[in-house]
């Protein structure tokens, strides 16, 4: 099996990442054991060899960036070794039983119920429908790394999403706006379900996105200056009360931006149709 001195110099690329994803791991869990996620790496390689993605790049490219949106949730081997295994079963001759046999029952099983979640049919866009398959996922799994595991994957394709041919683009986005981002919120995740939305929203929208991100970069750097004089303040006050706190800030992402101006705009409309005077108020009075 290959290792990392072995590589040839094509998988440099892979090799330097890996390096990463290691030493963060290695930091967000100092008392782990690394040797798990080494073998999942060398595994991968061997087995995803000679694939490439849309974009050109090694396939093993994607399951590395899965693997690390994990170590940027500070998961446990265990989950980054079954997210450089995610697509194995998929997308190679390897089977459940091989996962199972050489890494544990535990990785095995996540991997299945990443597959599982693959097979889910997401093409019906309906509300009703969209929400239905968020709690059939949520139902489906009795591990959350797997859920954690598909959407670090999700993430990941979103982010490389311009190397797909237009319809797949608009069906993929679609779907993450339905499904994935929303089951982002529900487990608290509002980092990536806001990385998620604003990725969709530029192929859901690209002229709304456009008009918005113009506006808000045209705004971006007195915003900025702004909200840090309001942090500044607030941790000048919290020390003077002698309280230790961290103080964050964000400017407003570009969907949740677009979400609030059209609820704005329908309530105007709204409130508008409520003014608007109707048949009964044009009868002359009863005497």
């Amino acid at each position: 099996m290959a290792t990392l001195r072995q590589q040839p110099a094509t998988n440099v690329l892979t090799a330097n990442r890996f390096r990463e994803l290691l030493r963060m791991v290695g930091e967000n869990r100092p008392n782990d054991d690394l040797s798990l996620v080494q073998r999942a790496y060398d595994f991968s390689l061997q087995h995803h060899e000679g694939q490439k993605r849309a974009s050109g790049e090694p396939y093993l490219v994607h399951p590395l960036e899965v693997a690390t949106v994990l170590a940027e949730m500070k998961l446990d081997p265990t989950a980054i070794a079954a997210g450089l295994l995610h697509d194995a079963v998929e997308d190679t001759p390897v089977t459940i039983d091989e996962i199972e046999k050489l890494f544990g029952e535990q990785v095995a099983h996540i991997v299945e119920g990443v597959t599982k979640i693959e097979k889910i049919n997401l093409a019906n866009r309906e509300e009703r429908q969209a929400e239905n398959v968020r709690k059939m996922v949520l139902a489906m799994v009795d591990d959350i790394r797997v859920v954690l595991i598909k959407l670090a994957d999700r993430l990941h394709n979103m982010r490389t999403l311009e190397h797909l041919p237009p319809e797949r683009q608009l069906q993929i986005a679609q779907e993450t706006l339905d499904i994935y981002a929303p089951l982002a919120h529900r487990l608290g995740m509002g980092k990536v379900r806001g990385e998620l939305e604003d990725l969709a929203f530029q192929y859901v929208d690209p002229i709304g996105y456009k008009q918005i991100k113009d506006q808000v970069d045209a705004r971006r750097k007195s915003g900025e200056e702004f909200l840090a004089k309001i942090v500044d303040f607030i941790q000048g006050k919290l020390k003077e009360n002698g309280v230790e706190a961290r103080v964050d800030s964000r400017i407003k992402r570009l969907y949740s931006i677009y979400q609030k101006l059209h609820v704005t705009s329908r309530t105007e409309a709204v409130r508008k149709y409520q003014r608007q005077p109707t048949a009964a108020h044009l009868l002359p009075p009863t005497p």
